[in-house]
């Protein structure tokens, strides 16, 4: 799969997702923009967002979704605290269909 890491998330979390092609925001050129436009662009070259971004469900129109993504919530977006989460992460994207929102939580 390739993967979208949002801006907020710790870019230390990239080599934790084994198996799958990783890129920052920054690196992909997209940084600054707002969640619907980024989910646009992003859509044409990724498969999932990954963000930490916990009101990102609340925002987007799920049936319009241009691409899936893969919500971690925990206590803070330090790279300690959503560590914990990657396995259930990690399962989710194995089974995860087109534009669909998960969270994953503690």
């Amino acid at each position: 799969m390739r993967l979208l890491l949002d801006e907020c998330v710790p870019r230390r979390l990239r080599k934790d997702f084994i198996g799958h092609e990783v890129t920052t925001i920054e690196q992909a050129g997209f940084k600054g923009l707002k969640n619907g436009k980024l989910l646009k662009q992003a859509s044409k070259l990724f498969d999932i967002l990954i963000t930490v971004d916990k009101h990102i469900e609340y925002q987007q129109n799920k049936a319009e979704l241009p691409m899936s993504v893969l919500i971690l919530a925990a206590r803070s977006n330090r790279y300690e605290s959503l560590l914990p989460l990657l396995p259930k992460a990690l399962d989710s994207i194995k089974q995860i269909s087109k534009a669909v929102i998960i969270k994953i939580e503690v």
